[in-house]
């Protein structure tokens, strides 16, 4: 989780509010669609809510990737695998173009099982079309996966990104979905 911001579980923010409202009985609170402001002298947070129910979580690390279907607070699909992707080399010449060339087959190669995944556990569920992702680990092979025609249906939906997650397996899913479902709350 970035400095500077916590975050509050969707079923606990209301009391959240309320508790920061009697602290400060000066606070005031403005709501505008997934944005809420509270104000208060010398303070106040900005909470961002991710009012989603049907979530795509698609988590993808050199190595590792994690693909799944939550609704409300569970997972009702999911799929976590490892693939190895060598890591970068110190050696000059034709050996280090060889091993750029096979770390790059394998990369591509992990984002076609990923895509294949993708396709089967979230643009085909059982669940239909999600309305929203939440993606974390490695930003170009995520977008690698979702640029595949396979998901083009995921495109344009609202997307929350946690960067910061370890490599992926089932536990960290399961993070990511908490996490992802999470009003996110920054101080003024």
């Amino acid at each position: 989780m970035p400095p500077g911001r916590s975050e509050v579980a969707p079923e606990r923010f209301e009391a959240w509010l309320a508790h920061r409202a009697l602290e400060h009985p000066e606070a005031q609170v403005t709501t505008d669609g997934p944005l809420t402001v509270i104000r208060w002298d010398g303070g106040g947070a900005r909470c961002e809510s991710f009012p989603h129910d049907l979530i795509g979580l698609v988590l993808i690390r050199r190595g590792g990737y994690a693909v799944g279907l939550a609704r409300g607070g569970a997972l009702e699909a999911s799929k976590a695998g490892r693939r190895h992707v060598q890591s970068r080399t110190a050696a000059g010449g034709w050996s280090q173009q060889r091993f750029a060339r096979r770390r790059e087959n394998q990369a591509d190669a992990l984002v076609d099982a990923v895509v294949g995944h993708v396709e089967r556990l979230i643009v085909r569920g059982a669940g239909g079309i999600p309305d929203a992702l939440v993606t974390g680990g490695d930003r170009k092979l995520v977008a690698a996966v979702l640029a595949d025609p396979r998901c083009r249906a995921l495109a344009d939906l609202s997307r929350r990104e946690l960067p910061d997650l370890p490599d992926p397996d089932a536990k960290v899913l399961a993070e990511a979905q908490r996490r992802g479902r999470a009003v996110w709350v920054r101080p003024l």
